[in-house]
């Protein structure tokens, strides 16, 4: 490649996030925000690149331009998200959209090539810009990612990308993109049609100048048949965009307004031109910008963030991490194994009492990666790389290495305190000791040990390599090294750990307890248990809690509950119909025999049916009474009376660590950014309200805790 000369005379100052150079009579922009790890695009950009296209006009030098990143492994990671939070109105919100529009319409109309040379992530107004560009190379590195997730934050792309990406790569995929906000690998994004070639990255730059130099891009899209049916006449366009719109109100309930607005404002730029289509696509970014459910999702957004760049707990750094432990080849501990190998890529040592724990620890993370191989989206090579950082055995060798061991073993005390004993015998005095308890008192199991302040409780959540939540429990003697070396180690492992109070329940069981008791009284009083489930769904849970109950295990929620109810009073006593459900030897979907059937052949087309024996067990005539929504707030009332609760003792440390752990732990609706801020954008009057009109209609157990009260005297509000 030859040297990348500067022409003093069209070179950008130093302070600007873009920087313009020739290579013979290629312009070379690089973006590279000062003071900043990724790109973002900002307002205040649109005075720079309006100077470099002016200075790219007036130079007769230049023939062809490549677009690139300053960063060393990133392209652009999307637009600064923080613009947003200074909008007051849909208006001004509509404005910004507009000039992304304009800057981004200009670079399209460039009379010379434009070719974007993408490495990394290339997300959100990053593939907007890109898409503006004339032509488009990445790299096949790992790292590099495309897609447009604007959804995911309540909103749709602003800068044209609802116009330019189905004219691309087509209606049927760009919906697929854009309505899920899926990011696609490279060598996806080459096979639809996204960018013109892939290429290793040490040649990146090169094929996009050669590129540049061979005139703009032709973009012809192959598409079979059946795509060609669907998109080249109004009537296959309508029956895409009539399927697209059944499937999303089904799966959202119509709790999220942006993808059906997205999908409105596609269906515009098709029918009515891309001039009509851009024009609806800012009025409707600006509305959507205002709502509730993007400002409860950005702000979800913006903890997640946060929450990345705390590297420290209370002022201390954590230990390296170069070898893990894991106690128990279970469920869990092959999950907490999984995500350590290959999200964390740390090498781990399973220890179980018999070779059955560890094969089936090395076959669930077997299945886990050959499914990606099937799709091709790993490689074999890479799977048996990443499988060799998982090896196992039957005594404590080659725990004489280890940094933290994760014991995943059963709740038992005794037997997690002779764990302790074996841990701190047989692995190096530094050796952090994290339990994956959902139940047991931390403090407890490090009664006896040799280094309490190296022990805490790191509890994940099933299914391990999905779900996103790792609660931290430090007890009253840990060291906050050891919690800033579990955060750091959880984080690594793609989780999203808050750290919480070591008490009963810890946080998100003990706000998730009164929750799921009170869809049992539901049952008890008639109800039927699809209703509930259906309500709850339709009001904004993944799942129901009869179906919660199923997956969690019956068993595991009567264990837990005599516990809180011991700890924390009368207010956490389950209803007797757990007891009789027991005794029924109904432990949920683990034994086949719950609130629903699991045997083969009784699913139907609706999924799953009820057990109707289960009412004869428990002397229920099931008939529904109550309105669905009523049916959902009172099990959601009690969950918000709770949190409140936990951050007025101090279980949780703000109201941010606990919308995070009720989003990511048990599904609180996102749309309505967890309890505290659900709580926030209703008016903490307005709860108390609602809590003492079902406490007069249902009893004390709904009556506004103190702190609420609190609050709401004070005219205070968690946000």
């Amino acid at each position: 490649m030859n040297d990348v000369t500067n022409e003093a005379a069209i070179e950008q100052a130093t302070q600007s996030a873009f920087t313009l150079q020739l290579q013979d009579d290629i312009g070379i922009i690089t973006m590279d925000v000062p003071g900043e790890r990724m790109n973002t695009l900002r307002a205040s950009f649109v005075d720079d690149i309006q100077a470099l296209l002016a200075d790219i006009k007036a130079s007769s030098h230049i023939k062809g331009l490549v677009l690139r990143s300053g960063k060393p492994d990133s392209f652009i990671a999307g637009a600064d998200v923080n613009m947003l939070a200074a909008c007051t109105s849909a208006e001004q919100a509509q404005a910004l959209s507009k000039a992304g529009q304009d800057i981004f319409n200009q670079l399209a109309a460039l009379d010379i090539p434009l070719i974007a040379a993408i490495h990394g992530p290339c997300l959100g107004g990053g593939l907007e810009l890109a898409l503006a560009c004339h032509g488009r190379v990445c790299s096949d590195h790992e790292k590099t990612r495309l897609g447009l997730p604007e959804v995911q934050l309540g909103l749709l792309p602003g800068s044209g990308g609802t116009q330019r990406l189905p004219r691309l790569v087509g209606l049927t995929k760009s919906l697929d993109m854009m309505l899920t906000g899926k990011q696609l690998r490279a060598k996806q994004a080459f096979k639809a049609g996204l960018v013109d070639d892939m290429v290793p990255h040490s040649i990146l730059l090169d094929t996009a100048i050669a590129l540049a130099r061979g005139g703009k891009p032709g973009h012809k899209r192959k598409r079979d048949m059946k795509t060609l049916a669907l998109e080249a006449n109004p009537l296959g366009r309508k029956l895409v965009f009539d399927k697209a719109l059944s499937t999303l109100r089904a799966k959202t309930r119509g709790k999220y307004p942006a993808p059906e607005k997205l999908l409105e404002v596609v269906k515009i730029g098709f029918e009515q031109g891309m001039h009509k289509g851009l024009a609806a696509e800012a009025e409707a970014f600006g509305k959507l910008v205002m709502s509730p459910e993007s400002a409860a999702l950005r702000q979800l957004f913006f903890a997640t963030t946060e929450m990345k760049k705390e590297t420290q707990w209370q002022g201390e750094s954590p230990n390296t991490l170069a070898h893990i432990g894991v106690l128990g080849g279970g469920l869990m501990g092959g999950g907490i194994a999984f995500v350590t190998a290959i999200k964390a890529e740390l090498p781990v040592r399973i220890k179980d009492i018999s070779h059955q724990g560890i094969n089936q620890a090395m076959a669930n993370a077997h299945g886990l990666l050959a499914s990606k191989v099937r799709k091709k989206q790993l490689r074999h090579t890479e799977m048996k790389q990443q499988l060799g950082r998982i090896t196992g055995t039957l005594d404590y060798s080659g725990f004489e290495r280890v940094d933290l061991v994760v014991e995943a073993v059963f709740e038992d005390l005794d037997v997690k305190r002779n764990m302790v004993a074996e841990v701190e015998a047989h692995c190096p005095e530094h050796a952090v000791f994290a339990t994956n308890t959902s139940s047991l008192p931390i403090h407890q199991i490090a009664e006896g040990a040799a280094r309490p302040g190296q022990i805490l409780g790191l509890h994940y959540f099933s299914p391990v390599d999905k779900m996103p939540l790792a609660e931290i429990i430090p007890h009253a003697g840990t060291d906050s090294a050891t919690v800033a070396t579990a955060l750091k180690l959880a984080r690594a492992q793609g989780k999203t750990p808050i750290v919480v109070q070591d008490s009963a329940g810890f946080y998100v069981n003990r706000i998730l307890a009164p929750y799921l008791n009170e869809a049992a009284r539901l049952l008890l009083e008639g109800e039927p248990i699809e209703a509930i489930d259906k309500a709850l769904v339709d009001y904004g849970f993944p799942v129901g809690a009869m179906t919660l109950l199923d997956e969690v295990g019956i068993d595991v929620a009567a264990k837990i509950s005599p516990i809180l109810e011991r700890e924390l009073g009368e207010r956490f006593k389950a209803p007797d119909a757990f007891g009789k459900l027991l005794e029924d030897n109904r432990h949920g979907k683990k034994n086949g025999r719950g609130f629903y059937r699991y045997e083969a052949g009784s699913r139907h087309k609706k999924g799953k049916p009820v057990d109707e024996s289960l009412y004869r067990l428990l002397d229920i005539k099931p008939q529904s009474r109550l309105p669905a929504q009523e049916l959902a707030e009172r099990c959601v009332l009690l969950m918000l009376n709770e949190a409140a609760i936990t951050l007025d003792e101090g279980v949780i440390a703000s109201a941010r660590d606990g919308d995070i752990g009720a989003v990511f732990g048990i599904g609180f609706p996102p749309f309505a950014g967890g309890p505290f801020f659900y709580m926030h954008q209703l008016g903490i009057t307005a709860v108390i309200d609602k809590m003492e009109e079902y406490a007069r209609k249902y009893g004390e157990r709904f009556t506004p805790c103190e702190p609420l009260r609190r609050l709401a005297a004070e005219g205070g509000s968690y946000y």
